[in-house]
Order: C-alpha cells, then sequence, then structure tokens
C-alpha cells in the first residue's frame, strides 16, 4: 500500500506554489509521507520568503501589474488608444447586451439597485465609444482598449473569480475578408507580450455573442480570451453599423498559463497572496 499527500498537505503544498512530480509523490507509510511534507513544506517557506525579499526590497512591482504595464506599452505601440470606461452600468445598457432579467447570466450580476450593477464585462461602455467616435471619426481608423476590473457571481473553481481584470481590444472598419486574420495577428502580439507561446483558437457558443472564438492555452486548454467580429446581432441595439474585431483577455488567465499556474486566486487582487505568493508563511 503506498500513502499520498492528505488533503489539507496537497492543499497548502500548492498554496506554496509546488508543482509537477512533487505534488504526486507517493511513501510507503505515513510516518515517511508526514516527514516528508515537513521538509518540502519548510523548503517551500524559505522558497517563497526569498521571492516575497525580492518583490519588496528590488522588483517592487508584482507581476500582475508589470504584465499590465507590458500590455499596455505593446498595445499603444500598436496605435492603440487606452480609455477607461465606468465600473457602474444601467440595467438598460446591459439589456442591450441581449442579457434582461430572463436571461441567465442575469443571476451572475451583482447589482448595486434597481437600475445599476457592477459591470460583468467591458462591452457595455466600449459599446457607448464605439458609436461616438464613429460618429465623429467618419473615416479614420478607429484602434483602442481598457484594462479594468469586472464582477460575476462565479461558481466556485480554480479558474474563476468574482472579481477579474479584463482586457478587451476594439478595432472598427477592418474588411470584411480580413476579420479573421486580425484577431488572430492581434492575439499573437497580446500573447507574446505576456509571455506566452503556444495557443490555438477553438470556436464556442457564446451566451451574449452567441459564437466566439476562444484562446486556449497548454494542455488544460485554459482559456484565456474569447473573440468575436462585427457587424454582429448586438451592433443594432447600440447603432454600430461598422466592421469590427474585438478580444477580451482575463489577464488573470493569461498569468495562470504563463506562470504555469494550476489555481487563479494568487493571481486576483487578494489580501491573502501578494505576487503569487500565499501570505501564511
Amino acid at each position: 500500500m503506498s500513502f499520498g499527500w492528505t488533503d489539507i498537505q496537497m492543499h497548502r503544498l500548492k498554496e506554496l506554489n509546488v508543482a509537477g512530480d512533487d505534488l504526486c509523490a507517493t511513501f510507503d507509510n505515513e510516518s515517511d509521507r508526514n516527514r516528508a511534507f515537513q521538509e518540502l513544506e519548510k523548503k517551500r517557506v524559505r522558497r517563497e520568503r526569498e521571492h516575497l525579499d525580492r518583490l519588496l526590497d528590488t522588483r517592487f512591482r508584482p507581476r500582475r501589474c508589470q504584465l499590465e504595464s507590458q500590455l499596455v506599452s505593446a498595445l499603444t505601440c500598436e496605435g492603440f488608444t487606452q480609455v477607461t470606461t465606468p465600473t457602474l452600468i444601467s440595467r438598460k445598457d446591459l439589456a442591450r447586451m441581449s442579457i434582461d432579467r430572463n436571461h441567465p447570466f442575469n443571476d451572475q450580476v451583482y447589482w448595486v439597485d434597481s437600475r445599476r450593477c457592477l459591470r460583468p464585462m467591458l462591452a457595455p461602455g466600449l459599446y457607448h465609444l464605439m458609436k461616438d467616435l464613429a460618429r465623429i471619426r467618419p473615416v479614420k481608423p478607429i484602434r483602442f482598449f481598457e484594462i479594468g476590473a469586472c464582477f460575476r457571481k462565479e461558481s466556485s473553481g480554480g479558474r474563476h473569480a468574482g472579481e477579474f481584470t479584463m482586457l478587451n481590444i476594439v478595432e472598427m472598419r477592418v474588411p470584411l475578408g480580413s476579420r479573421k486574420a486580425r484577431l488572430q495577428s492581434l492575439a499573437e502580439q497580446v500573447l507574446s507580450a505576456a509571455g506566452i507561446d503556444a495557443h490555438d483558437l477553438v470556436d464556442e457558443s457564446s451566451e451574449v455573442y452567441e459564437a466566439t472564438t476562444d484562446i486556449v492555452c497548454g494542455p488544460e486548454q485554459l482559456e484565456v480570451a474569447s473573440c468575436a467580429v462585427g457587424p454582429h446581432p448586438l451592433d443594432t441595439a447600440w447603432g454600430i453599423v461598422d466592421t469590427w474585431v474585438g478580444l477580451g483577455f482575463g489577464l488573470e488567465r493569461l498569468m495562470m498559463a504563463r506562470e504555469k499556474s494550476p489555481g487563479i486566486g494568487k493571481w486576483c487582487k487578494s489580501v491573502s497572496y501578494l505576487d503569487g505568493i500565499r501570505l501564511t508563511l
């Protein structure tokens, strides 16, 4: 009979960023297992303390914050303008995204009062900008992006969080025959800036956009982005007539893919983790 880690031991090792063969170790008896756990935990705590010291003494910015700066730099160098839109959005704007009281997605929304909610996506604010910028600049290219917090009552799990950060990219007036190629090009630019090489494109159904092209990474096929193109049925409610491509990346998912992390929690806004380091050291 062989003995693996207990559930409590496994949880603690994952907190300390243990991965690979160390998580799959087996032992002849419980005593050997517990001794090995104590040694491994001590070693990993020391390593995590060293990482924390480097952050506080020399790096000063968590990797998640550095990633955001890298993405901003890459996109502005490509001619995209950074924008910010409100975190509170109206029920009317959510309805324009087809999310009414009867929509399954409605149950995931954090309502502030009867008329407003915390945005579950960046799209409503960006649609407003698409309409106005298309009117003001009827011929010239329109390229912009936003990085901001979104909120959803997600099911518990290693890939979902109630608060997360999205990067949404919009480019309008892309020729009809070039939209897919442009999506691919923009996806590669973002992933390159994030330090991620391998990825696949997968067509998926969507509760909001009907159909999307998702970007997945690694053997776990972790979804890091969803992409859509217009004209789209949602455009009518916003008065949009131009062609467009749009990409929405989850920054915490990008961190998971780059760092080969099994869980999203250590990359979210947190008082328990700092730069992926569990603070119960």
